[in-house]
């Protein structure tokens, strides 16, 4: 029937416009910013960087592989990876990010670097409330602005952070028994013998190319 889809807009139009006046939680209006509605789980705004323990700086997930630079569609990510290693939160020693920095001004939110990122040491924050005077230098998040707990990432994102802990503690597990195993195979393989040179036989005789052989006891015996 034509004008039946008009009419279900319609439908929905009048059932809000009539629900805004009797639905309980449509009623009261919030005192922003004041007051603020909770955010749901799965809101997204711009990256952060994780870290553990309560380093930011040695705690920091991020080993500057660059992945999230060269997937970033507006390439809004710089980083400049460190010439040294050091220990991360394992004792594990990694590259680490000399400079890390997000445009924000030019991101647009796709998460795309959150899963490429194969060390989960970037996240998306749900922090909206970012507004600037200046446009350009002050919209530049460096390392130290977007270094966030791995505390704060389970406050914003509790169920997610919980799945992210889970599978890199059990990745961790993994590898140590990796490397246990490893040890005890090492411990068990049998130590090779070195043969002793004071009971090693003399050299019997050598025959010259185009020489005749020597005769053996045998034959002179016979002639």
């Amino acid at each position: 029937m034509i004008g039946t889809g008009i009419l279900k807009g319609m439908a929905v139009t009048l059932r809000n416009f009539a629900g805004s006046y009797f639905e309980k939680d449509r009623l009261i209006t919030v005192q922003y910013p004041e007051e603020q509605n909770p955010l749901p789980e799965n809101y997204r705004n711009f990256p952060i960087l994780i870290y553990d323990t309560d380093d930011a700086e040695a705690g920091l997930r991020c080993v500057a592989c660059k992945i999230c630079e060269k997937e970033c569609p507006p390439q809004c990510i710089y980083i400049i990876k460190s010439d040294d290693k050091k220990p991360d939160y394992m004792g594990k020693p990694q590259f680490y990010p000399k400079v890390f920095d997000i445009d924000i001004s030019v991101c647009m939110s796709c998460q795309i670097c959150v899963e490429v990122c194969p060390f989960e040491a970037i996240k998306m924050d749900k922090d909206f409330e970012l507004s600037k005077r200046e446009r350009f230098d002050a919209l530049l998040f460096r390392k130290e602005e977007l270094s966030k707990s791995n505390e704060y990432y389970h406050k914003i994102h509790p169920v997610e952070a919980a799945a992210v802990d889970a599978n890199l503690a059990e990745a961790a597990a993994a590898a140590e028994a990796k490397k246990k195993a490893a040890a005890a195979a090492a411990a068990a393989k049998p130590t090779p013998v070195t043969p002793n040179p004071t009971t090693t036989a003399a050299p019997g005789p050598t025959s010259v190319p185009g020489a005749t052989p020597p005769e053996s006891s045998s034959s002179s015996t016979k002639s």
